[in-house]
């Protein structure tokens, strides 16, 4: 496959991504899933890693890890350059449905927006859109809580839960509750969570 059919391959997943991902960036999760099981983009444990640099970086998850997935993409294919044109392309294609359907929306929505078969439309897709962001969030705290690797004589819940992470869950969900504590900015909880991986190699 040559670079260019790379990099159309890249927006035609993207824009599919973008289409049909109802309800914001971690509803891209089970696309970005499909993709990593199709290409040698990027693979499933990486994706971890992307929500997690998405999730601590500016700007929207679901653009953070398209960028970051077609630069991946982009220099596996052909080095940095490539991978910086990747980045955009997976990232144009991400963004270009939305755009399309905001422009074309927004126009008919003020002309049928008090009709009732709208409404009703509306009304059913948010329980689809909640449903779909409730089985991702399953799917990260399993990913985030129940793998990793110990050793076999820590017993059979060892086996099956990454004790490091669900001791960091605990603490971080004790001190977001704590009301002194609360009240500090989001930021100083991505960055201590970020030093605790650092320091115990989570």
């Amino acid at each position: 496959m040559t670079v260019l059919q790379n990099f159309l391959l890249l927006f035609y997943e993207f824009f599919k991504t973008g289409l049909f991902a109802v309800g914001g960036g971690l509803a891209t999760v089970p696309f970005l899933r499909e993709i990593a099981g199709k290409y040698t983009w990027f693979s499933s444990d990486m994706l971890s890693d992307m929500i997690a640099i998405s999730e601590s970086t500016p700007g929207a998850i679901g653009i953070n890890m398209a960028t970051y997935a077609g630069f991946n993409a982009g220099f596996s294919a052909g080095g940095i350059a490539a991978g910086i044109i990747g980045g955009v392309v997976s990232t144009l294609g991400l963004i270009a449905p939305s755009v399309i359907i905001i422009l074309i929306v927004s126009r008919a929505y003020l002309k049928f927006k008090d009709s009732p078969l709208v409404a009703n439309a509306f009304y059913a897709i948010r329980p689809a859109v909640t449903g779909m962001i409730m089985s991702v969030a399953a799917t990260l705290i399993w990913a985030a809580l129940f793998t990793g690797d110990f050793a076999p004589d820590l017993g059979m819940i060892a086996k099956l839960v990454n004790i490091k992470a669900v001791i960091l869950f605990v603490i971080l969900l004790v001190l977001t509750n704590i009301k002194q504590i609360k009240k500090l900015h989001p930021i100083f909880f991505i960055v201590a969570a970020g030093f605790c991986g650092a320091i115990f190699g989570m």
